[in-house]
């Protein structure tokens, strides 16, 4: 069964043991055996295994993993060491460069943002190759609405970044009003000109974290 090794195996022993979540299992033991499927099968909860339930500050939420070859690795928008940009994470790094003035790092890995407590969480965390979407609807959204959900209840504060309709799905299950929940267009370059570039929400995630006492999020990528 699921082993993430911190505080979330225990917050979310009942969805692994659930009857949707043996049933996707299932679907996906069928999907890797039978045609490429991504992320590799070990990288699966990587959003979760960087980031402790108790060291979440922030959420970046995406849809699903990229579905190209050597891409995807469990976080959402990063890829691996050596991997070209895709175009959302190029906007994402000029937005970034617009709010800080860090350039575009060398490396496209987001993996340093999740061990400084930014969860990046896809909505459905499996994808078959060259098929957006194709994972869609076999049980991953109500595993990742019950993380939103057990985030909700965090006694600290978090702040959530919420970037296209796909994100924008999950702003029902964050009420505490504790938490702030950051709107604006995906940074594909299909929608990044309609709200995302320009949207100052790195610098307003610190802001709200600074006023509550909690340390910022150093977004630097070298």
């Amino acid at each position: 069964m699921v082993h993430i090794g911190n505080d979330w195996d225990t917050l979310l022993a009942d969805e692994f043991s659930s009857d949707y979540y043996l049933s996707l299992r299932e679907f996906l033991k069928k999907e890797y055996y039978s045609t490429p499927v991504y992320p590799p099968m070990e990288d699966i909860f990587n959003a979760l295994r960087y980031t402790s339930f108790a060291d979440t500050r922030a959420v970046i939420l995406g849809q699903d993993p990229y579905h190209g070859p050597g891409q995807a690795h469990g976080l959402c928008f990063s890829v691996k060491a050596g991997v070209r940009f895709p175009p959302s994470l190029q906007n994402i790094f000029k937005e970034l460069e617009d709010e800080y003035g860090y350039k575009p790092p060398m490396s496209g890995e987001l993996t340093a943002w999740a061990r400084r407590g930014v969860l990046l969480l896809n909505t459905t965390l499996t994808v078959r190759q060259g098929c957006p979407q194709s994972h869609k609807g076999q049980g991953w959204e109500r595993l990742t609405d019950a993380i939103i959900s057990k985030l909700n209840e965090k006694k600290e504060p978090v702040v959530y970044l919420l970037w296209g309709a796909n994100a924008w799905s999950k702003k029902a299950l964050i009420k505490n009003p504790l938490h702030l929940v950051l709107e604006c267009a995906h940074p594909s370059p299909l929608s990044a000109y309609r709200g995302f570039f320009g949207c100052g929400h790195f610098k307003k995630a610190n802001e709200y974290l600074s006023r509550h006492g909690i340390a910022p999020i150093d977004w630097e990528l070298k």
